[in-house]
């Protein structure tokens, strides 16, 4: 069974931080990228961050970059982490990790939520004004 469990979202002040992580079971971690994405009502979902396991490369969407870091953890625990620093309250929203077999879709369709096959519960991240 393909587990991704997210946690560590709450409620913070403009100009806090938090860390998210993501515990990653029943997939061989290291075939796939991992991304958070997040969703407001009414929105679309945004792939904020995503790694490649295979380059260790990232991406950062525009709204986050050099606020937000994302990173991987394969030695120990499968787990990916998204540090998020200076937040603003345009952040709110439910994030979620979610895994693309790196085999499956190209990786410039990496930023396009439809081509994540698994998917985390989801944490709320609510920043206050």
């Amino acid at each position: 069974e393909v587990q991704l469990q997210a946690s560590g979202g709450g409620l913070v002040q403009a100009g806090g931080s938090l860390r998210l992580s993501c515990a990653v079971s029943g997939i061989t971690f290291d075939d796939y990228a991992m991304s958070w994405i997040r969703q407001v009502p009414g929105k679309e979902r945004e792939v904020v961050s995503c790694t490649s396991k295979s380059d260790g490369s990232t991406y950062h969407a525009d709204s986050v970059k050099g606020r937000f870091t994302i990173s991987s953890d394969s030695n120990t625990e499968n787990e990916v982490f998204l540090q998020m620093n200076s937040l603003k309250p345009e952040d709110t929203a439910v994030y979620y990790c979610a895994a693309v077999n790196e085999r499956g879709p190209p990786p410039e369709n990496w930023d396009r939520a439809y081509e994540y096959r698994y998917w985390g519960q989801g944490t709320q991240v609510t920043v206050s004004s």
